[in-house]
């Protein structure tokens, strides 16, 4: 058994937090670890780690390899797969890319069983999630396309149901059920009723088959996609940026005959909104899901999440409060669904807001933008121990560095120096320079640009020990 496991998503429905520069799965919304990182741990239970094909968009490379770096499977012998899609796509060309890696590069036989699952959902208890896995395994060596149904606790709004049919057989002393049809999401009214009905299930994106089997169903289904798959692994990635951009519901799951369900009691949530985040996490004597500095009075049943600034408030129930270093959602709970169309009201405006973080992340460290403005900006950079910057010049800004924490190894034209906490070095215009943290703490740098022109694309690269252009 194979697993696929989709990274590469980038939701706004929990903006200002998740962007498309650092999407939800990245989030560490429950604990320490990120949505992606549980994921990962959770398919570990039931699969090693060289059956576990991870597909993202190439922008999210470096960020995947160190949220995998910090859960030690990089330093491991055997290590997930990752494949890179050129162009960002929906599920059905990426499964489909995955699909192709695992028999080219793989090798794996068509009747080889693929579990696949999205990297942004909260699940337990893992180990009845684990058992389920062996089930699904089961089901699909008979043929079946499995999608995994959450037996509803509550008539939500926000997910797609799945109507169950006729029993076809047991797996163990679970009921496998024809898929009827799949809804799409319900006013309340319906979502009443299909919980009142208890033949409705939540549709929870997971899947299992044969390979050969979805090959099947996607040449029949959607053969701009399946019958791409008969070419060789690196000419199928050559052309995945014109195969259509549409889902593996739309795709394949509502038009095959060959869709069983595996019913799941178990609690899960895809995360989907703050809606769903006020379902998770801990909360107050007063109903408030509270973070960061805040002083509240009378305020009850509300998500309060600061950053850098004290928040209070008085006499607020049901509210959506999200403060980050350049942003701040102020929402009614019973509203968050909408925070899509704030994002896409942000972008239109031209923003970079809606899909860009102050905080980059690179695959040295990161950096913060503190300030901005015409002629300059300053930074904060984080350099991780032995990592460096690429050797690079710029032609229209000069850079100032100061040393914050640590020791940096300076380049700069033809000369080397180390520079130490207190200290600063200026890099001209055009001068050939590279910024390297020696040491084995995180290297802090404040940097100071000012010129005519201080965008990121300000760059000419000679030499990069991660294989940017």
């Amino acid at each position: 058994m194979k697993a696929i496991i989709l990274a590469g998503g980038s939701g706004t429905r929990l903006w200002p937090l998740s962007r498309k520069n650092y999407p939800k799965q990245f989030l560490r919304i429950t604990g320490e670890e990120s949505l992606f990182q549980q994921t990962i741990k959770r398919i570990l239970k039931k699969l090693s780690a060289s059956d576990i094909v991870i597909i993202t968009n190439k922008d999210y490379k470096f960020l995947v390899q160190e949220e995998l770096k910090n859960l030690g499977l990089k330093t491991q012998k055997v290590n997930p797969h990752l494949v890179f899609e050129p162009v960002s796509r929906n599920t059905a060309p990426a499964i489909a890319l995955a699909i192709k890696y695992c028999l080219d590069e793989l090798k794996c036989s068509g009747e080889e069983i693929v579990f696949v699952s999205p990297s942004d959902h909260v699940i337990h208890p893992e180990d009845s999630f684990v058992e389920y896995l062996s089930q699904a395994e089961f089901i699909a060596q008979k043929g079946y396309i499995v999608t995994f149904g959450i037996e509803p606790t509550a008539p939500k709004t926000g997910y797609g149901y799945i109507l169950a049919g006729e029993a076809l057989f047991n797996a163990g002393d679970i009921p496998i059920h024809r898929v009827e049809k799949f809804v799409e999401k319900p006013d309340l009214e319906r979502a009443l009723r299909y919980l009142t009905e208890g033949s409705y299930y939540w549709n929870s994106g997971m899947f299992a088959f044969q390979i050969n089997i979805m090959i099947e169903e996607m040449i029949k289904h959607i053969p701009e996609i399946g019958e791409k798959l008969n070419l060789s692994y690196s000419n199928f990635l050559e052309s995945f940026e014109g195969l259509p951009d549409i889902s593996i519901d739309y795709a394949v799951m509502e038009k095959s005959s060959k869709i069983a369900m595996l019913p799941l009691k178990l609690y899960w949530n895809d995360v989907g909104s703050w809606d769903a985040i006020y379902e998770i996490l801990e909360k107050d004597v007063d109903g408030n899901i509270i973070k960061g500095e805040v002083i509240t009075l009378d305020t009850r049943d509300s998500i309060i999440l600061g950053n850098k600034r004290l928040i209070a408030t008085i006499g607020v129930e049901d509210l959506v409060i999200i403060e980050t270093e350049d942003a701040l959602l102020i929402a009614k709970r019973n509203e968050v669904q909408r925070v899509k169309d704030v994002v896409n009201r942000i972008k239109a405006l031209g923003r970079k807001e809606g899909d860009e973080h102050l905080t980059a992340f690179r695959p040295w460290g990161s950096y913060t933008i503190l300030e901005e403005g015409l002629r300059y900006k300053i930074k904060r950079l984080t350099i991780n121990p032995k990592e460096r910057l690429s050797l690079q010049r710029h032609y229209h800004r000069s850079e100032h560095w100061v040393v914050v924490r640590g020791t940096a190894k300076v380049r700069l034209n033809e000369r080397e120096l180390f520079v130490t906490e207190n200290e600063s070095v200026y890099v001209p215009k055009t001068a050939i320079h590279r910024l390297e943290n020696p040491g084995s703490i995180p290297l802090d740098i404040i940097e100071v640009q000012i010129g005519e022109y201080i965008a990121e694309d300000d760059i000419e690269r000679f030499e990069d020990k991660y294989g940017r252009e």
